[in-house]
């Protein structure tokens, strides 16, 4: 009869566990595969158990380290040995990457840390369910106040309400704006409802004398209205708009 050595199996996997740790202490993640992060991870929650299997079974059914980081509960409790302590160790140190990357930028002027900003929002949006949209604050010098969602669901010009945009923005006394939204699919295609909206948010800034700079889409990956040269030309648009209104 074949019989399980418990006290030498936990032993072995506490040491393969703490030459990770020591790796991470010494080098940090340079080395480490996705498999060997997540079972770090996974570790937390169950800290007696052996936790390979399970990281490699949550990057196949997955795809990516950032999908297994964002998959719901119930999804990665579908893989065998996978508990609620493993899914809130995930999540709980995904939740903490968004706390960093938004404290990152806070203070930051947005002309020299855009990138930086842009990889925040990626972070916070990408692998959602439901489109969300999402506004950062920025001061007269165009450093970042604060960001925060402010709508869910289909995002298109009738649903987000400019004078809510708005009356955020002036309560955190912004001079300038970043807006932007997830594609769910993944899709980086702005729609003719995002070029839309684009122009309805850049009227309704001019008028109340705040600079809208970009409009920042995101799915796999992120598309920038500014980089791709299209606020400029709404931009002019938007004053031939205005310039029109007031003429009448």
């Amino acid at each position: 009869m074949f019989v399980v050595d418990k006290e030498n199996w936990q032993k072995k996997g506490c040491g393969h566990r703490g030459r990770l740790r020591d790796r991470f202490l010494d080098k940090g993640l340079e080395g480490f595969t996705d498999a060997e992060i997540i079972e770090l991870l996974l570790s937390f929650g169950t800290p007696r158990r052996d936790c390979k299997e399970q990281a490699r079974a949550l990057l196949e059914k997955f795809g990516s380290f950032s999908r297994v980081l964002e998959a719901p509960t119930a999804a990665l409790m579908d893989v065998k040995g996978v508990g609620p302590k493993n899914s809130f160790a995930l999540h709980f140190v995904h939740g903490v990457a968004s706390h960093y990357l938004k404290e990152r930028i806070v203070g930051k002027r947005y002309i020299q840390n855009s990138k930086e900003v842009a990889d925040y929002l990626v972070h916070l949006m990408r692998g959602l369910k439901k489109e969300v949209f999402s506004v950062v604050y920025l001061d007269s010098s165009h450093a970042v106040i604060d960001s925060e969602i402010i709508a869910e669901g289909t995002i298109n010009v009738n649903t987000i309400y400019p004078r809510e945009v708005i009356a955020r923005a002036l309560s955190f006394h912004a001079a300038a704006l970043v807006v932007s939204h997830n594609h769910p699919s993944g899709s980086l295609e702005p729609s003719e409802q995002d070029f839309r909206l684009t122009k309805t948010l850049l009227l309704v800034c001019h008028y109340m004398q705040i600079r809208l700079l970009d409009h920042i889409i995101v799915g796999d990956g992120y598309y920038s209205f500014a980089d791709n040269g299209y606020m400029d030309s709404l931009k002019k648009e938007c004053l031939s708009i205005a310039g029109q209104f007031l003429d009448q």
